[in-house]
């Protein structure tokens, strides 16, 4: 396909995945959620020890925040991504309970005015991904820009329901591929210019008596401390 077909094949692909997840019952997206945080602990232990970028959960995909307090109860630092302007890299700050929150693109919130900082580790979320590690996101290539531009690229771990797992997206050359994928399923490796399928990290199978994560922050907007100017 030319870039040209690619583009217009992607954004009809992108609106069938978008469809299909935000169509997902509640207590489906909270198990996904609860089972991608075990991978997540378990599979990346090192994620306690350094800086965490995350994004604000969107349509319905999978929710960082509760990860990121635990990470931070831990000695973890988190941090938001912040568009600073169209078709520019992204900046990352620092983001903790208390941080005062603006609304962005797409609505999402981003801390306003703390301090910029360079993460170790990235958990991006993806719309798609494929048998490559190829990232499909909503369009705007803030992440492809971001990557490309950083001068010591953090770990990338791409966050997908495995629903959205593809055998290609038809990357192009401003394609970054993810280093990791985690789904619902478990972990990914990008290895050889393919992924492999790890499996769920041991002790990653929830008990039978195990129920899903409560996202508190649904009943109680104070649950994670920040506010917001909206």
């Amino acid at each position: 396909m030319t870039p040209d077909q690619v583009k217009g094949w992607r954004r009809e692909l992108r609106a069938k995945l978008l469809a299909v997840r935000v169509a997902l019952d509640r207590l489906t997206i909270l198990q996904h959620c609860a089972a991608i945080d075990r991978h997540l602990e378990r599979g990346f232990p090192n994620l306690a020890r350094g800086i965490v970028a995350f994004c604000w959960p969107y349509k319905n995909e999978y929710d960082a925040r509760f990860l990121a307090r635990r990470l931070r109860d831990q000695g973890a630092a988190t941090a938001l991504p912040v568009v600073v302007a169209p078709r520019t890299p992204l900046v990352f700050r620092e983001w903790h309970p208390g941080v005062k929150l603006a609304r962005g693109v797409y609505d999402i919130p981003y801390p306003e005015s703390s301090a910029e900082v360079r993460p170790d580790t990235v958990l991006l979320p993806m719309v798609g991904f494929d048998d490559a590690g190829y990232r499909l996101g909503y369009g705007g290539a803030f992440f492809d820009r971001t990557l490309a531009a950083i001068a010591v690229k953090p770990v990338v771990i791409g966050i997908a329901y495995e629903s959205a797992h593809l055998d290609t997206i038809h990357p192009q050359p401003y394609d970054i591929p993810m280093d990791w994928v985690v789904t619902e399923r478990g972990i990914y490796r990008r290895d050889g210019g393919r992924l492999e399928f790890l499996g769920a990290p041991p002790g990653g199978e929830p008990s039978s008596l195990s129920s899903p994560v409560c996202y508190a922050g649904e009943l109680d907007p104070g649950y994670f401390g920040g506010s917001s100017s909206s």
